[in-house]
């Protein structure tokens, strides 16, 4: 994925420069103007310049006489998903990203990313990884390769395929690999925050001590699930529903080989010949909107399923989420081993 400051030219620069500029963009040959501050001041193509040379401009008269001065922008933790959708469907190719400032923070690029979802993104890595040890006892179960890379970064990579740049880990055992491992996340592309547990807090509960959340929804993953998931249908899905959390779900099927019977006080209502029962198991990744993690206790030892218990119990509307795509729990030796032969095979 290409680093957003290529799109990046400086007002002060020279038409020439911009030619140079644009010739290696190749296919994503556009330029975003800027002041000092990265402030947006507009956009620039070869068309631009072509039709101002056409105009009587020359090669050495200011990149500002060439520009297109209001293009299209996305406000950082201000826009909505179908701003998203409607721009990818009319064959926008690339969008910069705004903040409060006007500052240029980042690119959308359609031909890398899918999506531009507006979620934080919660990585729940700070686990032992007992279960894999002794693989475990020197690097954290997050940085343990799958194929070429570590099992965090093929969630990661993910994510930003859809856009996500937000990211805060939950980090314990072996942080400090981790957070030599990201650092603030601007080589990536992203922020990267972190948050310490001290003690275990369970698989939600660091997410309680996150206070300032750009988004008002929260996606929050384990760290050591590797799912080609498809991230905006969920998120599609999470909004039409208008749900308070929604949980990625993996069906499992059940077949009876015998006639089921169902009984009302011993007297058979009716029948099944070799039924197939199908049940929906935590997938460990889940929307929410942000105000529902004020229900975490802080400090405190609290999983995802205690969450959704006392969301029942409040009568807020969780969903399910049946996953329908590959996904895989990285809990085991052999889930290690599998992991590597279905990398060779997967699209992530």
């Amino acid at each position: 994925m290409r680093n957003f400051q290529d799109h990046l030219i400086n007002q002060e620069a020279k038409v020439r420069d911009a030619l140079v500029a644009l010739e290696k963009l190749a296919a994503d040959a556009i330029l975003f103007v800027v002041d000092k501050d990265h402030i947006l001041l507009g956009s620039l193509t070869d068309g631009d310049i072509r039709r101002g040379l056409i105009r009587g401009l020359g090669l050495e008269n200011r990149i500002l006489d060439f520009i297109q001065v209001n293009p299209k922008f996305i406000r950082k933790h201000k826009y909505d998903i179908k701003d998203i959708v409607r721009y990818r469907e009319a064959n926008f190719k690339l969008l910069p990203v705004i903040d409060s400032q006007n500052k240029v923070c980042n690119i959308i690029n359609f031909r890398f990313l899918s999506s531009y979802l507006p979620v934080d993104a919660v990585i729940m890595a700070g686990g032992r990884g007992t279960r894999l040890q002794p693989l475990t006892d020197a690097v954290p179960k997050p940085l343990l390769k799958v194929g070429d890379k570590a099992i965090i970064d093929h969630n990661i990579d993910r994510l930003r395929k859809f856009g996500v740049d937000d990211f805060w880990l939950s980090i314990r055992y072996l942080g400090e690999q981790l957070e030599a491992h990201y650092g603030n996340g601007e080589s990536r592309g992203i922020s990267m925050h972190y948050v310490w547990e001290n003690e275990p807090l369970g698989t939600v509960g660091a997410a309680r001590n996150i206070e300032n959340f750009g988004h008002n929804a929260v996606l929050l993953t384990n760290s050591d699930i590797l799912t080609t998931l498809n991230y905006e249908d969920f998120y599609l899905d999470f909004l039409e529903k208008d749900a308070d959390m929604s949980v990625v779900t993996i069906p499992y099927q059940v077949d009876v080989p015998y006639a089921v019977m169902e009984t009302v006080e011993n007297l058979v209502t009716s029948f099944k010949e070799k039924p197939t029962y199908t049940y929906y198991s935590n997938g460990g990744i889940y929307l929410m909107k942000r105000e529902v993690l004020r229900k975490i206790p802080k400090d405190t030892f609290y999983n995802a399923t205690d969450l959704m218990g006392q969301l029942l119990k409040d009568g807020a509307k969780l969903i399910s989420y049946p996953m329908r795509q590959y996904w895989l729990d990285i809990g085991k030796h052999d889930d290690y081993k599998k992991a590597q032969e279905d990398i060779k095979h997967l699209s992530l």
